[in-house]
């Protein structure tokens, strides 16, 4: 059965291109000049709102930052920091929504850890080391790609579902829950929070992001090590060891009082039965180098594909977040109300239907429009009028005298003392 990709919240198109397209369809009727400037306008604004988001995750972020390069002014209380994480995974997962990203559920967590991976590797996860762990994906798609099998001697063509962008967000329980455990040596900083953001991870392959994730081996690895070492440790024992060790064994007999003749060992014996003895010591250091081995090329397979796909690691996580989701705010602002100027006063639904035919039949594009979304941020800025269930967008010019006006409010000046600066209304 052939995959099928789900619909998405995000547009997949670059802002300035969104901003081209829509000025295509409608600049003949209100002006080319007039919408790119109510689209710069309407960017700046955006931008200035999400600049004091910015400033919101990173006041809650720097009291647990694992790699500060400013020096803090004064210690905080356990509660203290408690307070910071709870409004940081707050901001954090309003801010991915804005992005358009979707929380992958435990159940897709589940189904990646009992997949076949991509990778040829087989992954284990213990979810007990976890306070908090949660995955967001953006941008699914279907792919198809061979994969080899038996050293190459067998390929065959796999479709999979592949996620443009992943964010981890993992929270390690405290060092008392290893302590306990008797886990000394770990691989991660008790207590310590992981922010971090990929590109281009197939759905089955998902627990590769795990910061402990332990490579283990598969059935089929242990066959390839353990059938040779089989055979080749009966031939060892044939053909190097059996006779030695009958004459030990018949020593130890007669030293024991269960046999009555004595044994005696010559030099030669004795010389066959040292050899014999570091054979076997040597085959068996060769045979858990070999498990060594292979498990080291395991582990480097999934730090070289992990290495290509990292995008972006703590606080610059979010900073990579902030632009994608004032470029999906202003997309989706812009679209919509150059929508409703283009098919004229319009009901939530029928706006929705429009903007996501327009993708299907123009572009081949399954998008789910946020239009409440849109909608709401386009009447909060007063770009809108609305009669009954439906609504009307302003004409551009009118629409960038209101979004200048609300531009010039933003910084007030007042001498009094008390007088406090205007925010911007808070992003929806």
């Amino acid at each position: 059965m052939a995959l099928t990709a789900e619909r998405q919240r995000f547009i997949p198109f670059r802002r300035r291109d969104v901003v081209d397209l829509c000025v295509a369809e409608l600049g003949e009727r209100e002006g080319a000049s007039e919408l790119r400037h109510l689209a710069r306008i309407l960017a700046a604004t955006f931008h200035f709102e999400y600049h004091e988001r910015l400033e919101a995750l990173k006041d809650a972020y720097a009291p647990f930052d694992p790699d500060p390069d400013t020096r803090s002014v004064r210690s905080l209380s356990e509660a203290e920091v408690a307070d910071a994480r709870r409004r940081f995974a707050s901001e954090l997962q309003s801010l991915l929504e804005a992005a358009n990203f979707e929380q992958v559920t435990r159940a897709d967590l589940d189904r990646a850890l009992e997949a076949e991976s991509l990778l040829e590797i087989r992954l284990h996860v213990d979810f007990g080391d976890f306070e908090e762990v949660t995955f967001y994906r953006r941008g699914e798609e279907v792919r198809t790609e061979e994969v080899t099998r038996l050293f190459g001697l067998r390929r065959r063509r796999v479709e999979f579902r592949n996620y443009e962008r992943v964010v981890v967000y993992v929270r390690f329980r405290d060092r008392e829950h290893f302590e306990a455990q008797g886990r000394t040596e770990l691989g991660f900083e008790p207590g310590s929070t992981i922010l971090k953001l990929f590109q281009n991870i197939p759905r089955a392959d998902l627990e590769m992001l795990f910061p402990n994730t332990q490579v283990r081996m598969r059935p089929f690895d242990k066959l390839v090590i353990g059938v040779p070492a089989a055979v080749s440790g009966l031939v060892m024992l044939f053909t190097k060891l059996l006779t030695s060790l009958g004459v030990v064994v018949l020593l130890l007999a007669f030293w024991l009082g269960l046999r009555d003749d004595e044994v005696s060992l010559d030099q030669g014996q004795l010389v066959a039965l040292g050899a014999g003895l570091g054979a076997t010591g040597a085959y068996l250091v060769r045979q858990f180098n070999k498990f060594k081995n292979r498990k080291i090329r395991f582990m480097k397979t999934l730090a070289d594909d992990l290495y290509f796909k990292n995008l972006d690691n703590d606080a610059g996580v979010f900073h990579n977040l902030l632009d994608a989701a004032e470029e999906e705010e202003v997309k989706e602002a812009f679209l919509a109300y150059c929508w409703l100027r283009l098919e004229g006063p319009c009901r939530p639904d029928e706006l929705d239907a429009a903007v996501e035919r327009w993708f299907a039949e123009r572009w081949r594009c399954e998008v789910d429009f946020e239009v409440s979304d849109a909608l709401a941020k386009l009447e909060r800025l007063g770009l809108l009028t609305r009669e009954g269930d439906r609504w009307a967008a302003l004409p551009p010019g009118e629409a960038r005298r209101r979004l200048d006006e609300a531009w010039d409010g933003y910084f007030p000046w007042s001498s009094a003392p008390t007088a406090e600066r205007l925010g911007p209304p808070s992003a929806s």
